[in-house]
């Protein structure tokens, strides 16, 4: 599908209304050119959506390339028709299937595209693809399988025609990706697996833009910091000017507005990096997990006067530090709740999730408390833009899964890991870098972090990750940590991660938890614990599904943490079943592990409600009658979690005979530190009162608890 765009320049909200979708606010791979003269002129982009009807086949005795599979005149008769994003592995006949597949379709190239250069842009194919325009190959992505990848198509593409399209897709376990072999625990799934698109832009164009938003919180400014990636595709040596503007998103208003921050000159076939003058914002609004502000950077490209292109970004601003055991958050020490979500576990769409079932996992993990997460490997973008705008903090890791990473090692192998673990990190970073929402990156996870190989992987990883970005905090989540935890290159991070499985994997019981919790503290005593998971997995003989364990590990864990200040935040592992190859339970789209407190479709267990209440803030919930009026009690936690309830409200709904909702009220609350009370007393009008339903809801909208009175008034 088409869209096209033009609109006129105007100014505030109604600016951004008309125009925010146009100019791809959620993501720096957008594009945009204009034209005009003067203070209104017009603006036209040009996004192709590929997602929808493709055709489909395996290739498991490797015939696509020497048949020519991807020519356009190939036969297409045994071809099944797919609708992408589209993984193979949800489809009763290939669930099983791991290797080489086909996709291709037909797509228009109309005439008005000449001049201007097409690029194909891929958020993700697992995990390794070649990619043809018109039978001729136009390149790869190789054992990259959660990153996105782009090419320029321009030359290959016939104007005014049908063009054809083939993608040769290989998710086989291989041993120079990460993640390694089959040593990874979660679904292999093949496919285009996400959306698919065509850029159209000016010759010369931003590939993309990365900004660095750093807050003086003593005197309530922020710095921008802009870089631009800057492509010019064919018209000669460009002298360009570069313009920068900030707008809340919000309001619509600008807040900065350079318009010649930057003249260069670009030569012909070359991408450049180029900085931009810094742009100091006043009285920024903080993004926060309960308050996330965002703005958009829109940035312009122009010669001769003549705008070529507009890119914008989505930005926070916001402060994560680490000071001794303490995480700040816009300089407030904070302790954080949250649970991991694994992707791809819903049969029906396996990891080419729709938009819809996204929202409705991160609706439950916000109905969960949770407000840190982490994932295993690099998200869809609906994701991060999800996190983003309704406050997740969220880690994101490269897929460096298991100890069998680093098994069995042949010639050349550790280098091709390396080499593609370090490429991984790149894509990720480059590509996520703006987002206010990422918490940390993850460098690994479980691979034995007191094995020499596996070390010096980890350190190269941090070095890079601080290269390319030494604002971020990074971290890997360690299971090594049980014996001599001084030995393991988790102390090197900038906070201790532990994935703690006591009564499950390790044995053991909460008191030998607890010795072993501050037997880490002692080997690292001047930084953060994060437990990275914890949790119950009905996978073994001696562990059959048992929720209510689940639930009681849970609590009986949540309370050391609590007893250990040094302990910033939890992760429960996990928010749902999840599907995997090495699943103990189910077959075909359904193979799974059960560790979750929903099943794969969703229903939620009755550790669902255990887990909600042991994430929020607040610690009780009371309501007691005095009369006819209602006194409603919240208390804060003073441990873990903890931090200023700033905009919450009390909200009450009345019900009378027949559970039917009759009355609804709301009362704004103070702000409440960590430990705080809060009396709210309140009258309902309504004479047949059966029950009161009495919340504390976030500035987000979501609750934190709720409780029914019962009966409210006499």
């Amino acid at each position: 599908m088409e869209r096209w765009s033009r609109r006129k320049f105007l100014t505030g909200a109604a600016q951004v209304a008309a125009g925010a979708a146009a100019a791809g606010a959620s993501c720096a791979g957008d594009s945009a050119y204009r034209g005009g003269k003067g203070a209104v002129c017009e603006e036209r982009s040009l996004e192709v959506s590929l997602d929808g009807r493709w055709l489909f086949r395996t290739d498991p005795d490797n015939r696509g390339r020497a048949e020519s599979w991807s020519a356009p005149e190939a036969s297409i008769s045994d071809w099944d028709e797919v609708k992408v994003p589209c993984t193979w592995q949800v489809s009763a006949r290939t669930a099983g299937y791991l290797g080489a597949a086909w996709y291709r379709r037909e797509f228009d190239a109309p005439e008005e595209w000449r001049g201007q250069v097409v690029r194909i842009e891929f958020e993700a194919v697992f995990h390794t693809a070649e990619v043809y325009i018109n039978g001729k190959r136009i390149g790869d992505h190789l054992g990259q399988g959660y990153t996105a990848f782009a090419f320029d198509i321009t030359g290959l593409l016939g104007l005014g025609r049908h063009n054809t399209i083939a993608v040769r897709v290989d998710n086989s376990f291989a041993t120079a990706m990460l993640p390694r072999n089959d040593s990874y625990d979660w679904t292999p799934d093949g496919g285009l697996t996400r959306p698919v698109r065509l850029i159209v832009t000016a010759p010369i164009y931003f590939e993309s833009v990365r900004v660095d938003a750093v807050p003086d919180l003593g005197r309530a400014s922020a710095a921008l910091s802009v870089k631009a990636v800057v492509c010019n595709a064919g018209i000669g040596p460009a002298p360009i000017g570069i313009g920068a503007r900030v707008i809340d998103e919000s309001t619509g208003l600008s807040v900065a507005d350079l318009r010649d921050a930057l003249a260069a000159e670009i030569p012909e076939g070359v991408t450049r990096e180029v900085a931009l003058e810094e742009i100091v914002l006043r009285d920024p609004r903080l993004w926060h997990f309960d308050h996330p502000h965002l703005y958009i950077l829109e940035v312009s490209l122009s010669r001769k006067g003549e705008i070529l292109h507009r890119l914008s970004t989505i930005f926070g601003v916001r402060k994560i530090e680490v000071r001794g055991t303490e995480f700040l958050l816009n300089g407030e020490p904070v302790r954080l709740a949250g649970v991991e979500r694994m992707a791809g576990s819903q049969p029906d769409f396996g990891m080419a999730e729709p938009a819809a079932w996204i929202i409705h996992d991160h609706d439950d993990l916000k109905e969960l408390n949770c407000v840190l997460t982490r994932v295993h490997w690099q998200q869809d973008r609906r994701v991060m833009d999800y996190c983003d705008r309704h406050g997740i903090l969220i880690q994101i890791e490269v897929p460096t899964w298991g100890p069998g990473t680093f098994d069995k090692l042949g010639a050349g192998d550790l280098e091709a890991i390396t080499a593609n673990g370090l490429a991984q990190l790149g894509e990720m970073i480059g590509r996520e870098r703006n987002h206010p929402c990422v918490f940390s990156w993850g460098l690994g996870n479980e691979v034995d972090g007191q094995n020499p190989v596996a070390k010096e992987f980890v350190r190269q990883m941090l070095h890079e990750a601080k290269r390319l970005d030494p604002l971020r905090l990074c971290s890997y989540a360690s299971n090594s940590l049980q014996t001599t935890p001084e030995r393991d290159v988790a102390g090197e991070m900038d906070f201790i991660e532990w994935n703690e499985y006591y009564e499950t994997w390790y044995g053991g019981d909460p008191a030998a938890m607890r010795r072993n919790l501050e037997m880490i503290h002692r080997a690292f005593p001047d930084k953060p614990v994060v437990i990275s998971e914890y949790g119950y997995c009905a996978c073994t003989d001696d562990r059959p599904e048992d929720d209510a364990r689940r639930a009681r590990i849970l609590e009986t864990h949540n309370a050391v943490f609590r007893d250990c200040p040094w302990v910033g935040g939890f992760i429960f592992f996990d928010y749902n079943d999840y599907r995997t190859h090495m699943g103990d339970k189910g077959s075909g789209a359904l193979k799974q592990r059960v560790h979750g407190v929903v099943d794969v479709f969703g229903a939620r267990k009755p550790s669902f409600a255990v887990l909600r209440r042991e994430s929020s803030p607040v610690e009780s919930l009371d309501v007691s009658p005095d009369g006819p009026v209602l006194v409603a009690v919240a208390r804060t936690r003073k441990d873990l979690p903890s931090y200023t309830l700033e905009g919450y409200t009390l909200r009450w709904t009345v019900y009378g005979s027949g559970e039917i909702p009759l009355e609804r009220g709301e009362t704004p609350l103070a702000a409440l530190a960590p430990g705080a009370v809060s009396e709210t007393r309140f009258e309902p009008k309504t004479h047949d009162v059966r029950q009161v339903l009495v919340e504390v809801v976030r500035p987000t909208g979501f609750t934190v608890a709720s409780v029914f009175s019962r009966p409210a008034v006499p």
